[in-house]
C-alpha cells in the first residue's frame, strides 16, 4: 500500500487456486494477522476501533451499508460482534464512512488514533 512516498507491504499466507477464487463468491474468509499488522500498511497515522477486529477476504459489517473490505480489516467501537463497523484498513473498501475511499484507512466516531480518511494506492502481489 502506498500513501504519499511511503510504500508498505504485509504477507498473507492463504492457500487457494487464485486470488479470484478467494473473493469472487463474496464469502468471508478469515485471516489472523492482527490489527497491529494491518495498521503497519498505513504507518503511525493509522486508526482503527478496538472493540471488534474482523479481518480477511470479503469482510463486511453486520449492517450492510457500513464498512466493508475485499481484503483487509474492520474495526468497531462498541460491539465485539462487528455490528456497526465504522473503521477499516484495506483494499477494495467501501461503505460508511467515506464510501469513495476504495483503498487505505477510513475511521470515524472514536477510533484509537482519531478520525481518518487516508487514501492509498493498492498493490496486491500473488504467488
Amino acid at each position: 500500500m502506498k500513501i504519499g512516498q511511503q510504500l508498505k507491504f504485509i504477507v498473507i499466507n492463504k492457500q487457494a487456486n487464485s486470488l479470484y477464487s478467494l473473493i469472487a463468491d463474496g464469502q468471508y474468509r478469515a485471516t489472523s494477522l492482527g490489527r497491529d499488522t494491518w495498521k503497519t500498511l498505513i504507518g503511525p497515522q493509522a486508526s482503527v476501533h478496538v472493540a471488534c477486529t474482523r479481518e480477511g477476504f470479503n469482510v463486511v459489517s453486520d449492517i450492510h451499508w457500513l464498512s466493508k473490505v475485499r481484503i483487509g480489516l474492520l474495526g468497531n467501537r462498541d460491539h465485539p460482534d462487528c455490528k456497526d463497523s465504522r473503521s477499516r484498513i484495506g483494499f477494495g473498501t467501501g461503505g460508511y464512512p467515506h464510501n469513495g475511499n476504495t483503498c487505505g484507512n477510513t475511521a470515524m466516531d472514536g477510533p484509537d488514533n482519531g478520525d481518518k480518511n487516508l487514501e492509498a494506492m493498492g498493490y496486491i502481489l500473488v504467488q
